[in-house]
């Protein structure tokens, strides 16, 4: 089985994302080291920030071509579940670390990969949580008519049932200025929620802070440390009104966070201020989701509202040193990563269950809940010779605080390698970490092709696509995934796509590519 992206045109690609040295041939995979067999049914865990790219579906759907700020890492991995081992920790949250090791695609020589991966043994559907206080900021300015307060009132009036009868919720709406609708109303009160959220409608413009800062004041007012305190921010725009600097924004969500008052965010059309939401989620120990149609509105509002409200882990770190033979190139799947002497440390404000149990199950309603995971680029290091132990790839140390108890939890584990760095040979500790290898692939294609759509080389952009394509293809063949096959359905809408924007182009010849390894 030849995984090769092949051309000269994906070296490019993979190269410009750092990630060339891990697109390579994967022809065979196996255990090593004694590790369980991955196997569906555990609860996996995500990171707070964003949990989908529906932006960037929407995008191509509509039949339009995606800009490189409607996709990142971290909310594409969310959308692909990757079984783990069973957690069998002895904690709420078990950390796995699976290992790759492959053949560079450019110049053959040996890339490894470590894939950090969290489920929990919490059965979301027994699980029970602690009281809630929910205030639901909702933007009403003008352009919230039509389609997005559709959307909006009816994933409200969804979320009802979700709802325990102990928690309270209150209701702020936003547009030129902020009001309080809803004042700390017990959930069992049903007719007062639905006559609220129905009531609902569109005009003024887009004060975001205003209608933050009113949140978090009635949040505030109520705290309570035996309830969980969060802040559930819908809006469809770019603020028009009030403080307009992003940066206050996400200072404000940073400093409530750390009163213990966290923020989940709602992007709504396709006109609102991706960046804002997706940092304020980040900071504010929350989640960010996008609502690109009807059935985005149910997932979010029924499947993912029994995970996304609550964190299972707060002020998580994952201490992460590599053997003396490797340096990190790059990591992927998270925001929290920065580089140390010997490694590195992956800090996330607030971990979630996630919903989806199990990587082959169909895909009805939507991919939300997968997960995801952290992926690691290691390269040799310039000049190594020998190491203490020449199999050891590193090792990994999370810690995280228990938000129900404020207790610490820690665990450890190693990576090595079935041979040494020095003597390259195709390894994969299993499928789930194999799966990973295909994801960071694709997110690479997709990223790029984009890139170069918005420097209008649609041309380049195509022929990318075009040579990932076929070695997609040739995976899902031995290896039928719901998550990689539904990835695959948007590359040919991508590309499909972007055929449109070239007829409309001016015939050109594409500039010779970059060298296609960058200088270590």
């Amino acid at each position: 089985m030849d995984h090769r992206i092949g051309t000269a045109l994906l070296s490019t690609l993979l190269a410009s994302l750092v990630l060339t040295g891990c697109a390579a041939d994967a022809s065979e995979s196996g255990a090593f080291g004694g590790n369980v067999d991955p196997e569906p049914g555990a609860t996996g865990i995500s990171q707070g920030g964003a949990q989908d790219f529906g932006l960037f579906r929407k995008i191509l759907e509509d039949g339009k071509i995606p800009g490189p700020g409607a996709l990142d890492d971290l909310g594409f991995f969310a959308e692909h579940k990757l079984d783990y081992a069973p957690p069998n920790c002895g904690n709420n949250i078990c950390m796995h670390g699976l290992l790759g090791v492959m053949g560079n695609m450019i110049t053959g020589s040996n890339c490894t990969l470590v894939q950090i991966g969290m489920n929990s043994p919490i059965d979301v559907g027994s699980m029970t949580r602690p009281p809630l206080h929910l205030v639901v900021a909702v933007d009403v300015s003008g352009s919230m008519v039509g389609e997005p307060m559709d959307y909006v009132k009816a994933g409200l009036v969804e979320m009802i049932p979700a709802l325990e009868p102990t928690d309270r919720i209150s209701l702020v709406t936003y547009s030129t200025s902020a009001n309080l609708v809803l004042d700390h109303v017990s959930a069992s009160n049903t007719q007062a929620l639905q006559s609220a959220f129905q009531g609902l409608f569109a005009a003024g413009s887009t004060n975001l802070y205003d209608g933050l800062f009113t949140a978090f004041s009635v949040a505030d007012k109520y705290f309570d440390p035996a309830y969980q305190n969060r802040v559930l921010y819908l809006s469809d725009g770019m603020a028009t009104a009030g403080l307009t600097n992003p940066s206050k924004l996400t200072s404000l969500a940073e400093a409530y966070a750390k009163k213990g008052i966290g923020v989940t965010t709602i992007g709504v059309g396709e006109a609102f201020d991706v960046e804002v939401m997706r940092d304020l989620s980040e900071v504010g120990a929350g989640n960010f989701y996008f609502l690109e149609d009807p059935k985005a509105v149910v997932e979010v509002f029924t499947d993912e509202v029994k995970t996304f409200l609550v964190p299972v882990a707060l002020d998580v770190n994952i201490d992460v040193a590599v053997g003396g033979g490797y340096v990190v190139r790059g990591v992927y799947g998270t925001n929290g990563w920065q580089t140390a002497e010997g490694g590195g440390t992956i800090s996330i404000p607030s971990l979630f269950l996630a919903g989806r149990t199990s990587s082959d199950d169909p895909i009805s309603e939507g991919r939300r809940g997968g997960g995801g995971a952290m992926i690691l680029e290691l390269v040799p290091r310039s000049g190594a010779i020998s190491v203490p132990d020449p199999y050891e790839v590193g090792s990994l140390n999370l810690s995280y605080r228990d938000p129900l108890t404020g207790f610490t939890k820690a665990q450890s584990t190693n990576i090595k390698a079935p041979h040494m760095y020095e003597d390259p040979e195709t390894f994969f500790t299993d499928e789930t970490v194999e799966k990973g290898f295909v994801m960071l692939n694709i997110y690479a294609g997709f990223k790029l092709a984009a890139e170069l759509s918005a420097d209008s080389d649609p041309r380049t952009a195509r022929r990318t696509l075009e040579a990932m394509r076929p070695n997609v293809d040739t995976w899902l063949a031995e290896h039928p995934d719901p998550d990689i096959q539904d990835d695959l359905k948007y590359v040919d809408l991508f590309i499909e796509n972007l055929k449109v924007v070239e007829a409309n182009t001016t015939p050109y010849e594409p500039a010779d590519p970059p060298p296609p390894w960058p200088a270590d």
